[in-house]
């Protein structure tokens, strides 16, 4: 092969016939995508809303917030009416599309106060913060729950591809990494963050607390019988005043119980009972000489 040949046709036709043959890649063709940069815009308008004295305007607030709610439901629309043209999940698209828009903008009051209770939360936990406006204006946790209180309102509606979209871009910036199915109670606060990962089937009651690096996962999957594996619950519950420190994985359908604390760097594939407290052994200390190594 001339590796200084080009021709565009015979790519093109390997490319498309690569596609038709491939069974386990169907894409749904000419429709429109959920536009990425339009999804940006609804969590901007989101957050004006909720946080109206940060990112609102200063005058006439409740004029303003009527102005950036009726751009968020046409904007909002527009991307759940192609969600759900794109998936095919439905009937009638366009009737739904303003269905669940509206439902999703009543759901914005429940949203905010969820919110709050994480913003003191993270304050209440830090005693580098030195107030709720520094943890909404530049803690990577309220951005990270904010994304993920928001498309876990659009999973529970029904809508597809948005609630995911919209935790990945969280993911990208922020490096916490939550799934929009996961359930998350009240006050829950992230610390520092980076490389938190909390799986789909994930249950965490309230006023828990996570430091960075952080994996909330699966030990393992349930297959069926052509090998596929199988959406069933596989992730860890997290009961009410649990801490979990840095770096800790914790792994398969298991409960941390309630008021326990899980140190640093451990991995834990067994549930543990309320008040319980599990850390890593004990380090050793050895000294070597004469170039002798582990």
């Amino acid at each position: 092969m001339n590796l200084l040949s080009f021709n565009p046709e015979n790519i093109i036709a390997s490319l498309t016939e690569i596609s038709n043959n491939d069974d386990n890649c169907s894409v749904v063709g000419g429709l429109s995508l959920p536009e990425v940069d339009k999804i940006k815009e609804v969590i901007v308008l989101i957050k004006s809303l909720i946080f109206p004295e940060l990112f609102g305007a200063s005058e006439n607030r409740d004029q303003n917030s009527a102005i950036h709610l009726n751009k968020l439901y046409i904007l909002l629309n527009k991307q759940i009416f192609t969600a759900l043209q794109f998936a095919e999940t439905m009937d009638s698209p366009k009737e739904m599309a303003r269905t669940f828009t509206v439902a999703f903008l009543n759901r914005l009051p429940h949203i905010k106060r969820l919110l709050r209770t994480d913003i003191q939360s993270v304050h209440d936990n830090d005693p580098a913060s030195t107030g709720l406006n520094e943890v909404i204006l530049c803690y990577p946790a309220t951005r990270a729950m904010l994304h993920y209180r928001t498309a876990h309102e659009l999973l529970l509606l029904g809508i597809p591809l948005l609630p995911r979209i919209i935790t990945e871009l969280a993911h990208s910036i922020t490096g916490i990494d939550i799934h929009p199915a996961a359930r998350i109670g009240e006050y829950f606060s992230i610390d520092h963050g980076t490389g938190i990962v909390i799986g789909e089937t994930c249950i965490i009651g309230n006023h828990v607390r996570l430091y960075q690096g952080v994996t909330l996962g699966a030990k393992g999957f349930v297959y069926d019988e052509n090998g596929f594996p199988l959406n069933v619950p596989r992730h860890p519950i997290i009961e009410d005043n649990v801490v979990i420190y840095s770096n800790s994985t914790i792994l398969g359908r298991i409960t941390i119980g309630h008021d326990s604390i899980i140190g640093g760097n451990v991995w834990q594939v067994y549930s543990v009972p309320p008040h319980s407290r599990i850390v890593q052994q004990r380090a050793t200390t050895s000294s070597f000489s004469n170039g002798g190594g582990i």
